[in-house]
């Protein structure tokens, strides 16, 4: 299990970071990290699921996008972005830990809505795809039927 873990972040953070290279299109971003934890080392969380992974980095990127247009670059502008992020994870029901930070990094960074694209959406979609390979092929369940 600790191995395996191990493995499937190494494997996905490699497989995107190969894509990016090769490709030319950035597939990672910082968070990406965290997400790879709850993926690999907590596959069963409801965190971790690809609703939570996708939707939640997603929408709290899409927020921080909205608000870095329209806020100056402040230390309440970043806390009010990632509090409505949480926010926001949590009344739709896709709350992903890691996202919480995708605000910070657009606030620091300046990405355009192009960032939404490239690297959030394709990325956690190849994330997802990688770790439901990855399980099934080491045996466990990914992703978990919500009931």
């Amino acid at each position: 299990m600790i191995l395996g873990a191990g493995a499937g972040g190494f494997l996905a953070v490699a497989c995107l970071a190969l894509l990016s290279e090769h490709a030319s299109l950035a597939l990672l971003m910082a968070p990406f990290g965290a997400s790879c934890v709850l993926l690999f080392a907590a596959p069963q969380a409801p965190l971790s699921q690809p609703i939570n992974v996708i939707g939640g980095h997603v929408l709290t990127s899409l927020i921080g996008l909205l608000l870095r247009t329209q806020l100056p670059n402040t230390w309440w502008a970043l806390a009010l972005a990632v509090g409505l992020a949480i926010a926001a994870m949590v009344a739709l029901r896709v709350t992903h830990p890691p996202a919480g930070a995708d605000p910070l990094v657009i606030f620091a960074a300046h990405p355009g809505f192009d960032f939404l694209l490239f690297p959030v959406l394709s990325g956690t979609v190849l994330l997802v795809i990688i770790a439901i390979a990855f399980h099934r092929l080491s045996g466990t369940c990914y992703p978990v039927e919500r009931g």
